[in-house]
């Protein structure tokens, strides 16, 4: 899509509904993985696939930057009309992808063996998960790599393309999940190989998909104050990442502390969480584009009508989901727990998740906008702050057990919003003010 495309809402739905599709497509592939181990009738394969996937999960999730830094790098390139940059940016973020993946690879013996210090497993289920994790392993460059091609696909508003790939990929992965496993009987290796296979596939089609990043002008791949740039931006981004996924294990090892069915009931209830992720992460994705392209075009007024148009839709999903709990969170509470005792539990902290939305979505399109600015310090800094703040309301709220837990989240999810709307106006500003000659051998200001 050009950049001198009209803003409208019909444009930000068409980068945000695929993302959210997308989405959706993740947690039925977990489900299927289970289900399937689950006809070989014993439990150690079942709990080997989701340890193993876990870990990996863990391990791949610190590159998510690639992923992020790609898009706000790219979408301000395709706004100043620098094609050539664009496809160098995608070409230095697959170097890194190729580089850490190979990494993985050589370091995998240490880092499962550290896995297994961390998550200790019985004697049959660690052998099944090295067994998984042996063959699942070979496939973290490609992993990493789908990681910057969809960065770079979002950037250019090419989200149906994401949906595509997302949904090949998976597709393949369960079938051949069913074929390896029921068909071949190859156990918990099917899945790994079935898991293998579907995402070498899917780097061949995001290639595929990025093509015009390869055929098109060529930029300087190595340019060392962009390279720079680049690794300003990606530190920042996974430090930033690091520190949010730190408070929600602190989350959950608090929880755990509070008994069994308080940890329960928490893991419960973050599912409506994470479905709230699913959804605002394609208004999210939409900002990174948009905003990034005025960015880049130095457009002050296209910023703040794309900001307006994606918060409107951000805070209308904020607000549907906000009710969509209320109304029917005691149905998902059913579905997912036969026991009385905690489905009694978890509608006691119900309106805590209701309330989730509502507080967290500005911190959530905030992201989004700063990852399009590239304003990634202030967007780590605001993170840090908030989580001194979280581990204070954790401290502060101790005495009122799940209940303080809860509010000290909702502190976070706040405090992240306020923080970087008191940042905002920088942005911008930085489109107003006159930009020196050399700006562009400089990473991005605080």
């Amino acid at each position: 899509m050009a950049v001198a495309a009209q803003l409208t809402h019909r444009r930000v739905l068409a980068i945000a509904l695929p993302i959210v599709l997308a989405n959706l497509t993740i947690p039925l592939l977990g489900l299927v993985d289970t289900a399937v181990v689950g006809q070989l009738g014993a439990a150690a394969p079942i709990g080997a696939v989701g340890l193993g996937a876990v870990i990996l999960t863990s391990v791949f999730w610190v590159f998510g930057f690639l992923r992020m830094g790609t898009t706000g790098l790219v979408a301000q390139a395709h706004g100043a009309g620098d094609v050539a940059e664009s496809g160098a940016i995608l070409k230095r973020g697959l170097l890194v992808a190729g580089a850490a993946g190979l990494g993985l690879i050589a370091l995998q013996g240490p880092l499962i063996w550290g896995a297994f210090r961390i998550a200790p497993a019985s004697a049959e289920v660690e052998a099944l998960t090295r067994t998984y994790l042996d063959i699942r392993i070979w496939g973290a460059p490609a992993t990493i790599a789908a990681y910057a091609l969809s960065g770079w696909l979002i950037a250019l508003e090419r989200t149906r393309a994401v949906l595509v790939l997302q949904l090949v990929m998976n597709g393949l992965n369960i079938v051949l999940d069913v074929w390896f496993v029921l068909g071949l009987g190859w156990g918990v290796a099917g899945v790994a190989w079935a898991t293998l296979i579907a995402e070498y596939a899917g780097l061949g089609l995001g290639l595929w998909l990025c093509a015009s990043a390869f055929t098109g002008p060529k930029g300087r791949i190595l340019d060392g104050p962009r390279l720079k740039r680049m690794a300003v931006v990606n530190t920042d981004i996974m430090l930033r990442s690091i520190l949010l996924q730190g408070c929600f294990t602190a989350f959950l090892f608090v929880s755990a502390g509070q008994g069994d069915a308080v940890l329960a009931v928490n893991q419960i209830l973050m599912q409506f969480l994470q479905l709230t992720a699913y959804l605002l992460d394609g208004f999210a994705f939409a900002a990174e584009s948009l905003v990034g392209q005025a960015v880049g075009a130095k457009a002050a007024t296209r910023l703040s009508r794309t900001v307006r148009l994606t918060s409107v839709w951000g805070v209308g999903g904020a607000v549907g989901l906000a009710l969509g709990f209320a109304l029917g969170g005691g149905v998902g509470i059913d579905l997912m727990t036969t026991a009385p005792e905690l489905r009694e539990l978890a509608r006691i902290f119900l309106p805590w998740v209701v309330a989730a939305p509502l507080l967290g979505v500005a911190g959530w399109m905030f992201d989004g906008i700063f990852i399009g600015a590239t304003r990634t310090r202030e967007m780590r800094n605001a993170m840090l702050a908030s989580a001194v703040l979280y581990a204070s309301a954790l401290w502060l709220f101790g005495g009122w057990g799940n209940h303080g837990l809860w509010a000290a989240l909702m502190v976070l999810n706040a405090a992240r919003g306020v923080l970087m709307a008191l940042y905002y106006p920088r942005i911008p500003d930085s489109l107003r003010a006159p930009r020196p000659a050399s700006a562009i051998s400089r990473a991005p200001r605080g």
